[in-house]
């Protein structure tokens, strides 16, 4: 018969209040040398509460400063919604109001996260070493909401000689299917566990959990029964949980999605040869045609030239044209090659959108200025449906640059893709990858854009 995998959990009582300058270590030992429960034993994980680190770290400040305390330790906000603020801390957690907690601390005081967990950890655990002689894993938690579950829960924000993650890719399941995807965030599952016997209100903030020694690291310690060096990372710590921003697909809330689409909505001029998924420009449009218009029209369409030969014959029959109107203005050879070589940037990218007016259901009337004022206001709903257009392709993670051309040569495009008459092209938008990154620019002021009366 096969030993089922067990562990034991349980709080470590007689922990007293921990101040700024306290040893941890020593504090955890006395705990846990005269609680009545067993001692620590080698392979054991260490599950303390962040507070208590904090605490004795001095991470204190006034509560009349709690505002400025999540500024100073935020360094992007992720959501907002009133006076909550979701945010990525200096530590690269995302949590509500970076940490600052104003539970578990005297009346007029919030506790800041610990500086580096990671390194309190470290220190917890050497302290244990050296005062009773076990190896141990430590954990250092902290309690996190999670997006589309309801309640909180503990997880890991520091730890030290503690398996962090288990990566099963390359292994097989019961059924023999290749494991591609599965990483386990062990070092949460632990912190987990330890909150469901800590009472950081009962003045339990530390628990012991034992019969996992897989998952710590034995230094000097190889014969220790079920010790196991495998993905044990001794530096990497609990920041190896943190997801990097080039794999976090839920990395902003609602508006701040909207607000860091418009800032990466940048004039892309250099692109890369790698294809453009059509199904991501399709989801641009479906955003570019919210856009509002008058009188409930829908004055917007966009031609996408997928194939390479599309984009050739059109940029072409635009060349000889706009070569025929330089020549016909008077411009000398080599003042043509100039222009027409700055033009190229619309040959580099590997797709193009050429977005339309069609101005159905305007009104006319026997006023010529209304009837320019109507148009007007066909030509801004274009414009609002074009920005839309690009920032969603921002959203989608693709640069794109919007070029006039096509509007000083519409018959000839017009022509070339067989658009009927009342087609107005509106420029050429360019999308593709980015070659490289944008040039860093100053932020801009309202002040400068606006007027108040």
């Amino acid at each position: 018969m096969t030993e089922h995998a067990s562990y034991q959990v349980w709080a470590l009582p007689g922990m007293p209040e921990v101040r700024p300058g306290d040893d941890l270590a020593k504090l955890i030992a006395d705990a846990a040398t005269t609680g009545g429960l067993p001692g620590l034993a080698h392979g054991d994980v260490l599950l303390v509460t962040s507070k208590i680190v904090s605490k004795a770290e001095g991470r204190v400040v006034e509560a009349a400063d709690r505002e400025a305390a999540i500024d100073a330790e935020t360094v992007r906000v992720v959501a907002r919604r009133g006076r909550t603020r979701i945010v990525e801390t200096r530590h690269g957690l995302v949590m509500a109001a970076a940490g600052v907690d104003a539970s578990n601390t005297p009346s007029g005081t919030v506790l800041l996260l610990p500086e580096d967990p990671d390194a309190s950890a470290r220190a917890i655990r050497a302290g244990l070493r050296e005062v009773l002689g076990v190896e141990v894993g430590v954990i250092v938690t902290d309690t996190f909401g999670r997006p589309w579950r309801t309640g909180v829960t503990d997880v890991a924000i520091g730890a030290a000689g503690v398996r962090v993650l288990d990566d099963l890719r390359g292994g097989v399941d019961a059924y023999g299917n290749a494991l591609s995807a599965t990483i386990v965030a062990t070092a949460d599952e632990l912190a987990a566990a330890g909150d469901l016997v800590k009472g950081k209100a009962e003045g339990l903030p530390v628990a012991v959990l034992r019969g996992l020694p897989q998952v710590v690291a034995f230094e000097g310690l190889d014969g220790v029964e079920g010790s196991d060096r495998r993905g044990v990372d001794e530096d990497g710590g609990a920041r190896a949980l943190v997801r990097g921003a080039a794999d976090d697909m839920f990395r902003l809330g609602t508006s701040e999605a909207v607000r860091e689409a418009v800032t990466l909505r940048r004039t892309v001029r250099e692109f890369t040869d790698e294809p453009v998924d059509g199904a991501a420009v399709r989801r641009a449009v479906a955003a570019a045609v919210t856009a509002p218009a008058p009188h409930h029209t829908t004055p917007w369409r966009f031609v996408l030239l997928e194939s390479e030969e599309s984009r050739t014959r059109l940029l072409d029959a635009m060349r000889d044209a706009w070569i025929a109107d330089l020549r016909g203005d008077g411009f000398s050879e080599e003042s043509i090659t100039k222009r027409v070589r700055r033009g190229d940037v619309l040959r580099k990218a590997p797709y193009l959108v050429v977005p339309c007016l069609v101005a159905d259901g305007a009104h006319t009337y026997p006023d010529p200025r209304r009837n320019t004022a109507e148009r007007e206001m066909f030509v801004v709903a274009a414009g609002a449906g074009v920005q839309n257009l690009l920032v969603a392709l921002a959203g989608e993670g693709l640069g794109s640059g919007w070029v006039s051309s096509t509007m000083f040569c519409r018959p000839v495009v017009r022509e070339v893709l067989g658009l009927p008459d009342d087609w107005d092209p509106m420029g050429t938008v360019a999308v593709g990858q980015a070659a490289v990154p944008p040039v860093a620019r100053p932020e801009r002021g309202v002040e400068g854009f606006v007027v108040v009366r």
